[in-house]
């Protein structure tokens, strides 16, 4: 399992929450996503390591920006 801790910008609500949470809950391998609002932290746990290009992705689907 790998597990590795991105930072959002743009998020102010749950709804924000839930649709990160979502969009890359669908990223093939990962098993959990967990979302802090306050810090922006989204800490995803996969089967493999992810590409910081499709987290990214992802991120952006739902809206919002991936800091690196």
């Amino acid at each position: 399992m790998f597990e590795k801790t991105y930072t959002v910008s743009g998020m102010t609500c749950q709804h924000c929450v839930a649709s990160v949470t979502e969009e890359v809950g669908e990223l093939a391998g990962v098993r959990g996503v967990d979302v802090d609002l306050d810090s922006g932290a989204v800490t995803v746990t996969s089967d493999d390591e992810l590409s910081t290009d499709a987290v990214r992705a992802a991120v952006e689907e739902a809206g919002y920006t991936l800091s690196v």
